[in-house]
């Protein structure tokens, strides 16, 4: 073996010793990955306001308010005993106000046939390419719920469903 050969010639050992540190160098910038896509979303809060009726809907219904002002058309979604989600009803392609269908239990915008998740809000398929917007919800005092802040997703998420136009 030549001096050539030599130097192109990776032991196993120096193999390993490699993978070891790159593998430790992924592990360490991870954590600084998974901030920075938290970061993205951002929680705005806004007057607390309750949601009048919220307490009447059975599960696997929904009721639609607005927040954080009269001009922002909201959606809460009861999804069981205890469990609700609420989310802004602009769609996040084109500002269309999406539905309720509580047989799919998903939100849907007539505009472009766009459908998001009723319990993440994240896009199932269509030209959106984010999640809605989510209303922050609070319990107080009596079972009563409140809305108290709109947190701002701007992560966007690839579904691997079909793509409608």
């Amino acid at each position: 073996m030549n001096r050539e050969d030599n130097e192109l010639h990776t032991t196993r050992r120096a193999f390993c010793a490699d993978l070891l540190l790159t593998s430790t160098a992924v592990m360490l910038a991870a954590p600084n990955l998974t901030e920075t896509v938290a970061a993205q979303n951002s929680m705005v809060a806004y007057p607390a306001r309750k949601i009048e009726g919220a307490e009447l809907l059975l599960p696997g219904s929904g009721l639609y308010f607005n927040y954080p002002t009269r001009n922002d058309p909201a959606v809460l979604l009861r999804l069981s005993e205890g469990e609700y989600r609420a989310y802004s009803r602009r769609c996040s392609h084109a500002g269309c106000s999406v539905d309720f269908d509580g047989r799919s239990r998903c939100l849907q915008c007539p505009c472009h046939r766009g459908a998001y998740d009723g319990r993440l809000g994240h896009v199932m398929f269509g030209p959106p390419r984010r999640p809605l917007d989510e209303i922050v919800l609070e319990v107080r005092a009596g079972g009563h719920l409140w809305a108290v802040g709109k947190s701002i997703r701007d992560t966007e998420i690839i579904t691997q469903g079909p793509q409608r136009r």
